[in-house]
């Protein structure tokens, strides 16, 4: 069954016309970007590729699998949540997009592992958000780390080799809703804080760097390798030492460059007057630029 917007929005602005961050044009835009955009594919009718032995045991052999169903899972639950709150029909209709478009790729993954013969461990029970706000946020912040690095080991694996054309095929549409859902996102967050009363905007920006400081713990929490689940930090650490997994020895500042373009390259299709996410793109180049001028003065 297809997602089927409730709201009667109209149009987003006309082309070349000004929209400023946190103005009603600035929300349509954004809104009808997201709906607009929707790609009613269904997981029931994929045509899974039939794929060699050799082919289908280096992808059941990524540690990724049990947390990539478990994350879309959750993400799923902390959208669809935040977007019941929501009374403006396009800002909700467009929230709830997003949820369903998570749900669905839970059920694009789901469906292959099943298909491949790849075993998960048993899910957890996905709770409801104390905090439908923070969930939202904590979401939309881990996707804009996550997707900026599988972009750029997508284009890896489909460069390599690694994942064979039929199944790149396949996956190219969650690709692209993960960059519509970022794209939708930092757009919602600048929206957000412009139209949110004066006495709100303290309490939104404490959150906004908790979920950062959420994020980044858990991020070198990961890169240690901390906890007793070993195989789990494993899954978790992917878009850190992701090119190795995908049998390809390269340096950081090439697989940052890889990621910068690819980022660029999926965003650069919707429309240039939404804001693009900059926080990991721009850390990115600034640990580039101090790693370049390290190495000149090592050189020297």
């Amino acid at each position: 069954m297809n997602f089927i917007p409730k709201s009667m929005a109209p149009a987003g602005p006309a082309p070349g016309t000004r929209v400023p961050l946190g103005s009603d044009a600035h929300k349509t835009l954004f809104c009808r970007t997201m709906l607009d955009t929707h790609d009613p594919y269904r997981p029931a009718l994929i045509d899974w590729p039939v794929l060699d032995e050799e082919t289908r045991q280096r992808i059941v052999s990524l540690p990724i699998w049990d947390i990539a169903v478990a994350t879309e899972g959750r993400a799923g639950m902390n959208v669809k949540t935040y977007g019941q709150q929501i009374h403006d029909p396009l800002l909700r209709d467009a929230i709830d997009m997003n949820a369903y478009e998570e749900s669905r790729h839970k059920i694009v993954l789901a469906d292959m592992v099943t298909f491949y013969g790849i075993e998960l461990q048993p899910e957890e029970e996905y709770k409801v958000p104390r905090d439908p706000e923070f969930a939202f946020m904590r979401t939309g912040f881990s996707e804009c780390i996550d997707s900026f690095f599988g972009f750029g080991l997508f284009k890896i694996a489909k460069d390599t080799g690694f994942f064979p054309d039929e199944l790149v095929d396949t996956f190219e549409p969650v690709m692209r809703e993960e960059g519509r859902h970022i794209l939708f996102f930092v757009n919602w967050v600048a929206w957000h804080r412009r139209t949110m009363p004066l006495w709100r905007r303290p309490w939104f920006e404490l959150k906004v760097w908790a979920v950062w400081i959420a994020l980044i713990w858990e991020r070198i929490d990961m890169a240690k390798g901390m906890g007793e689940d070993n195989t789990r930090a494993a899954e978790n650490n992917f878009t850190l030492n992701g090119s190795k997994e995908l049998g390809v020895e390269i340096e950081f500042p090439e697989l940052a460059a890889i990621c910068l373009a690819e980022n660029d390259r999926r965003l650069s299709v919707y429309d240039e007057r939404l804001i693009r996410p900059k926080f990991v793109p721009g850390a990115i180049r600034l640990v580039l630029r101090f790693m370049g001028k390290k190495k000149a003065a090592t050189a020297a």
